[in-house]
């Protein structure tokens, strides 16, 4: 996902996801449970933590539910240990493929995310074979349709906070600034009263391959809709540049 129709992919996929709470709400369970074993269970005291609530919060999840998730992860309650693992390869047409994932058994994760990319006819490749070509970078998205101002208004509120870049696409603005700045850049644009969609790490590609051939493009989308449809997949970035 990437280039012109990031922010076309992000919002369908939401779409996509929203139809289907209960895997919006395992990934946010599992992010809580990571971010509480990494920083503790108090959200004041604990950044991350407080990210994740809040995007919790932002796709109506129950706060009780908030609540026995930040239980189950401090000990409070019996939880799964959960692993954050990543794995790399090809679709077809060269695209480049990484795949982030939450879990409990790393062999059933490991096997569907095989089987993903058997079935688009793609092939699962060894650690680094494809992150290489991509940049670990801050991401953030803004709706043009929640954001009057232009880019140049828009890098007057973040240029002190880190940014590096600023995109200007059809219908978003996306601001990138190195990792360890992502909650600067967060904090300025929150500060500002502009409205994200998206503020996370992300792997950015540096270079983005074309598909044109539509049996190609069939296959790229079989793989990343099985990914999609995987409780066990956080996220996943490639540098398919989609039409």
């Amino acid at each position: 996902m990437s280039g012109h129709s990031k922010f076309a992919n992000i919002r369908a996929k939401k779409e996509k996801n929203d139809a289907a709470k209960g895997k919006i709400y395992t990934i946010i369970g599992r992010e809580i449970a990571i971010a509480v074993r990494e920083g503790g269970p108090d959200p004041n005291n604990n950044f991350k933590l407080k990210y994740v609530i809040q995007k919790a919060k932002a796709n109506n999840m129950p706060n009780e539910t908030i609540e026995r998730g930040i239980k189950k992860a401090s000990g409070a309650e019996g939880g799964a240990d959960y692993q954050q693992l990543r794995y790399e390869g090809y679709g077809v047409g060269g695209v480049a493929i990484i795949v982030d994932t939450l879990t409990d058994n790393k062999n059933r994760t490991a096997a569907n995310v095989k089987s993903a990319f058997t079935k688009g006819q793609g092939s699962l490749g060894t650690p680094n074979s494809v992150s290489f070509m991509f940049e670990n970078k801050s991401q953030i998205i803004i709706d043009r349709e929640e954001y009057e101002g232009t880019a140049d208004d828009l890098m007057e509120v973040v240029l002190d906070a880190g940014a590096e870049d600023i995109k200007e696409n059809e219908d978003s603005f996306e601001v990138l600034g190195a990792p360890e700045d992502l909650d600067n850049l967060r904090n300025a644009l929150t500060e500002a009263g502009i409205p994200m969609v998206q503020a996370e790490t992300a792997m950015i590609p540096m270079n983005t391959v074309s598909v044109t051939d539509e049996q190609m493009v069939k296959n790229l989308r079989r793989t990343l809709d099985l990914l999609d449809e995987d409780d066990d997949v956080q996220t996943y970035y490639t540098n398919w540049e989609e039409e």
